[in-house]
């Protein structure tokens, strides 16, 4: 998939959170679902703190701040499926799930803002990056700046996918 196809579909899903925000609660925004694990607070917090991180490591890959190492092989097949493996459940890096908290829903859409303005910003240097330079994602290795786009597209419908799980448990 191009890098353009790529932004667009971060854009779209991007409103999608959007869309699911307004429609939230402000109470029920931060109450611990009857699944328990994340609230949809702590989802956008992690959500949008680790996708402005990848955009830091996106940047820097892209202004050659970063390593010649090779990309695994099974992350070249989840980058190319647009999606993680559903048999496998991953853990939130500890140094990032300190950073996960109950946030408001106006700082929600702040976070969400301040992605979209990183990215509008950050996005053309893909065009001109070395796609052998690489920063390292703390679980998938190292990434490329083209790959890391991708990475961000993934994990935000993988967690686009999660808000859809606490709106099925508060409905039962």
């Amino acid at each position: 998939m191009t890098s353009s196809k790529v932004n667009t579909s971060i854009h779209k899903i991007v409103n999608a959170y959007k869309g699911k925000l307004a429609h939230y609660d402000d109470e029920v925004f931060q109450l611990t679902p009857p699944i328990n694990g994340w609230s949809y607070s702590e989802v956008y917090s992690h959500i949008f703190d680790a996708s402005l991180l990848s955009l830091i490591a996106l940047e820097n890959s892209a202004q050659g701040k970063g390593e010649k190492e090779a990309t695994h092989f099974a992350v070249k097949v989840i980058l190319f499926l647009g999606a993680f493996p559903p048999s496998q459940k991953y853990k939130v890096p500890k140094r990032l799930i300190d950073r996960v908290k109950k946030i408001t829903k106006a700082e929600a859409l702040d976070f969400i803002l301040e992605f979209e303005a990183s990215l509008s910003k950050i996005y053309p240097l893909i065009a001109t990056a070395n796609r052998t330079i690489k920063t390292k994602h703390p679980r998938l290795g190292y990434l490329n700046a083209k790959q890391w786009l991708r990475f961000i597209e993934i994990h935000l419908k993988h967690h686009l996918k999660q808000l859809v799980r606490i709106e099925d448990s508060f409905k039962r």
